[in-house]
């Protein structure tokens, strides 16, 4: 059972994305619930929860110092942003704190099911709290100059993604690589495609799955690692939820057997 902390500082919030979560994963996850950033510290280590999804305008203390707080003490853990477009003066801030993902308001519920899909596998793979490999935050990055036309920005980040998208890429690595803190890439590729990285990245993957999954050569075992994924177990999930088949069923389907 994972346990995750939700932590908003508005009731409805807390209770939407208690709700779904519970309506998503019934039987997988445990949620935690705070209202403030001092209670949200408190009840993570109390609880002993793997992932957070914080609010970053809380009072007493905000998100992020929640956050800076959660990662002194278990700095592998998951932490999962809410934030709003006029929240992006803390992206400087936020650079520091190697968040999994950042879920923009008001999210779609294919976003948190995606982020947290990917947090649950984190903790599968490295054991509860651990998560990636820490990447070293990237200096200066010029949030205050969103300077490349967007087309140039759409074909920039789809040409990173096609060299690699069978590694373990996450958006701070390519926030880093284009010189932006986490929390304004995420503002420029939510504005740019539609939707957030991780649920992108997926989508991406899928599509290569089933381009892979066409052809018999193939072993399905390998399709998993051909297309970015290393666990097959998560891979046969998220494709289950996303194509409504099992990688085997879909090429049953698509060879006529």
């Amino acid at each position: 059972m994972y346990r995750i902390l939700v932590a908003d500082d508005e009731p409805i919030e807390r209770l939407v994305i208690d709700k779904k979560i519970k309506a998503f994963f019934p039987d997988q996850a445990e949620v935690v619930l705070a209202e403030n950033g001092i209670q949200a510290v408190k009840l993570f280590f109390e609880k002993d929860c793997q992932i957070a999804i914080l609010d970053i305008e809380m009072p007493g203390m905000n998100g992020l110092d929640a956050a800076a707080e959660i990662k002194k003490e278990s700095p592998h853990s998951s932490v999962v942003f809410l934030t709003a477009f006029d929240e992006f003066n803390y992206a400087k801030r936020a650079i520091e704190i190697r968040a999994l993902d950042y879920l923009l308001k008001p999210g779609s519920d294919e976003d948190l099911v995606n982020v947290l899909e990917e947090a649950f596998n984190i903790c599968d793979r490295y054991g509860s709290g651990v998560s990636t490999v820490d990447r070293a935050p990237i200096a200066r990055p010029h949030d205050d100059e969103n300077d490349t036309p967007p087309n140039v920005f759409v074909g920039q980040v789809q040409e990173y993604i096609d060299a690699h998208y069978k590694e373990d890429i996450a958006l701070l690595d390519l926030a880093g690589v284009f010189g932006y803190s986490d929390v304004y890439f995420c503002k420029l590729f939510k504005q740019n495609f539609g939707k957030n990285f991780i649920t992108y990245l997926n989508e991406y993957r899928m599509d290569k799955a089933k381009e892979l999954l066409a052809n018999p050569a193939i072993n399905i075992k390998d399709v998993s690692a051909l297309a970015g994924y290393r666990d097959a177990n998560y891979f046969t999930r998220v494709f289950k939820r996303m194509v409504g088949k099992t990688p085997s069923e879909y090429r049953i389907g698509v060879m006529g057997i």
